[in-house]
């Protein structure tokens, strides 16, 4: 029978340990001895594997700050620029500016162009010895003249035609802008920020340039104006520059047919102009639209109101107003006109009758 010992026990020639291992050739001592060496060795180990990722995480956090500050400074980068195109827009290529200089722009090509002359009157002496004060296109050779009011046309013309493109070029870029506010984002908008800036400063160089060019400007002068050679040796220093005049619009609410005679009355939108001589043509129309082959006259006219007579009752006539071409007029292609259809007699009748009781 066993004997019980404190803490051990014997079973055929082996002890067992209270954690149940077998005790042969003190295996179960060394295991108690590594226990203190393990655990210290997995502590070292532990705190180890703790130092690199404790490394790792402070690259992987300064790489992160380093890139929300990258990423904070194009973000403000983008903003600033994108302002400044929004500013541009808002300030010299806003809608309400375009659609004013448009404005402008349709309103200069109904005006007549000129020719003005400096000075207008000049001091000659005659062979007699006398003196006398002409006028200055009376020392002008008129074929000089002519060819001056040739260059003044044609200037006029190349004028209209800038300011034309010019406009269409400014309204093209407002479009390019707006749609590269709308669409890009912020990586697309930075990369292409030179090319951006190079449109902008295109499109201020082109509104620079848009305002003279509303201005009727200077007409230079080749050629001797002055040939008579009595006048020669005076070589009078003559200016030419082109000006303009309003054009000449109908008064619809004014204008009005009868029967056989018709009122008509214009205007011009510059309230300084007097009155100036006009002509007034007259056609009829048949089918609303087509001139009745021979019947067209011209009207001379000194006022802004004409009384037309020996019209046809039920006609349907078309009425252009005009300045007058005088010595110094250069170019002018648009006319205002007005369509009107005289009464026939029923209807004549009938205004008469309706008049006579209302009074």
């Amino acid at each position: 029978m066993a004997t019980r010992t404190s803490g051990t026990a014997e079973t055929g020639g082996s002890r067992l340990c209270p954690c149940g291992s077998l005790l042969r050739s003190g295996l179960c001592r060394e295991k108690r001895a590594l226990k203190p060496a393990y655990g210290e060795a997995a502590q070292q180990l532990s705190f180890g594997i703790m130092a690199v990722n404790w490394n790792e995480f402070e690259s992987s956090s300064e790489s992160t700050a380093h890139s929300r500050e990258d990423g904070s400074a194009s973000w403000e980068q983008y903003l600033e620029r994108r302002n400044l195109v929004l500013q541009f827009l808002h300030s010299d290529l806003s809608l309400h500016h375009l659609h004013h200089q448009r404005k402008k722009a349709e309103l200069l090509k109904k005006c007549c162009f000129y020719l003005e002359i400096e000075p207008k009157h000049m001091t000659v002496r005659e062979h007699n010895l006398q003196v006398r004060r002409i006028d200055i296109l009376e020392l002008i050779d008129p074929i000089q003249w002519e060819r001056m009011k040739q260059v003044g046309k044609k200037q006029t013309e190349i004028q209209l035609l800038l300011l034309t493109e010019l406009l269409e070029q400014l309204e093209r870029g407002r479009e390019e802008l707006n749609c590269c506010i709308e669409t890009c984002d912020m990586k697309t908008f930075l990369s292409g920020w030179d090319r951006i800036m190079q449109r902008l400063s295109k499109l201020s160089e082109f509104m620079e340039t848009l305002i003279p060019l509303q201005v009727p400007g200077q007409v230079y002068v080749k050629h001797r104006l002055v040939t008579r050679a009595e006048l020669t040796y005076i070589n009078p220093i003559i200016r030419l520059s082109l000006s303009t005049k309003m054009p000449l619009i109908f008064d619809r609410e004014e204008s009005f047919a009868h029967k056989d005679w018709a009122k008509l009355k214009w205007f011009d939108e510059n309230p300084e102009s007097g009155v100036e001589q006009c002509e007034l043509q007259i056609k009829i129309l048949t089918n609303g639209s087509q001139a009745e082959a021979g019947y067209s006259r011209l009207q001379p006219v000194s006022s802004n109101v004409c009384i037309v007579q020996d019209l046809q009752p039920g006609r349907s006539y078309e009425f252009t107003i005009r300045r007058s071409c005088t010595h110094t007029f250069v170019f002018g292609d648009w006319h205002d006109s007005i369509t009107l259809k005289t009464k026939t007699d029923a209807v004549e009748d009938v205004d008469s009758s309706t008049w006579t009781l209302e009074g």
